[in-house]
């Protein structure tokens, strides 16, 4: 275990947020008891957490879906790393949702006896390099860097929250036999986001009626959630991260292909290639433009 930069700790090769980071749970992590309703979240970071907390929020529990209920995504789908809310995950009632940036080989043993669930939703990585970057900027809790180049430079050779991107999906994807698990991509969510909630209905078996899932969807539009103090984070980053207001939102714009704003062609070019390089033979399909089938 060692520090790989200020703001980081990397524990058995994975980095992590240094200043949420309780050491002692991390090393009972693997060894948590998994209950067979238990759903987990796995996204690397900035792929779209917080919308497919609210997205399950909504799914699973009526008074979020109705609004009638106050209770913020972040303590109804809590992060199993972290645990910012300070929740007893041993209490909670049944179903739990969890949501997790780690990799396939921390998370609890019990998840791969087939029957909780992973949802795991990926996002084209320029478009995460980029929503990365500005993220950085506006928290405390992450070193900020202040250029694109030198970000890049991080973000490819694994030296940022979440580790390498390439090995983070690569190593959920080829070990997807061990756990019961659907893969959904940001952009197609981006794309037919109802279509998205009804796939995701059918693979955590709830039959929604069309009126439910017209309000699932609603919930889950950007617009909405943005100005929803349940999904936005708003309170969370005032309280735990520390923000620097003047760099925008938590909630920046959740559009694809960003990454044509900022990366130049010489940088676009390099993570083509190391893309390419990475990525030979993945099934996977990725969306690099809004426009793009």
């Amino acid at each position: 275990m060692d520090n790989t930069n200020g703001s980081l700790l990397n524990f058995k090769g994975y980095n992590l947020l240094k200043s949420f980071v309780d050491i002692e749970k991390l090393e009972k992590m693997e060894d948590f008891e998994i209950r067979d309703d238990d759903v987990f979240i796995v996204t690397y970071p900035k792929s779209g957490t917080i919308w497919a907390q609210q997205i399950l929020s909504s799914i699973y529990f009526e008074g979020h879906r109705n609004s009638t209920e106050n209770t913020r995504t972040v303590e109804r789908a809590p992060f199993f790393e972290y645990n910012k809310c300070k929740l007893d995950y041993v209490k909670m009632p049944s179903p739990r949702i969890f949501s997790s940036h780690l990799p396939y080989y921390l998370v609890p043993k019990g998840l791969k006896s087939k029957k909780a669930k992973i949802v795991y939703l990926y996002r084209n990585p320029k478009d995460v390099l980029i929503s990365f970057f500005h993220f950085s900027k506006f928290t405390r809790i992450i070193e900020a860097t202040y250029t694109i180049e030198h970000y890049l430079d991080n973000f490819l050779d694994g030296k940022v929250h979440g580790s390498r991107w390439f090995d983070h999906i690569r190593g959920w994807y080829e070990h997807r036999h061990d756990f019961n698990i659907m893969f959904l991509s940001y952009e197609e969510m981006k794309k037919d986001l109802r279509s998205s909630v009804l796939k995701i209905c059918s693979f955590l078996e709830k039959d929604l009626s069309e009126e439910d899932v017209i309000t699932v969807v609603r919930q889950a539009t950007f617009q909405t959630m943005k100005s929803d103090p349940r999904a936005n984070y708003e309170q969370i980053i005032n309280y735990k991260f520390g923000v620097n207001k003047k760099e925008g939102t938590f909630m920046r714009k959740g559009t694809i292909g960003d990454w044509k704003l900022h990366l130049t062609v010489e940088q676009n070019e390099r993570f083509d290639m190391i893309f390419k390089k990475n990525m030979k033979n993945f099934p996977l399909k990725f969306i690099w433009d809004i426009n793009e089938d």
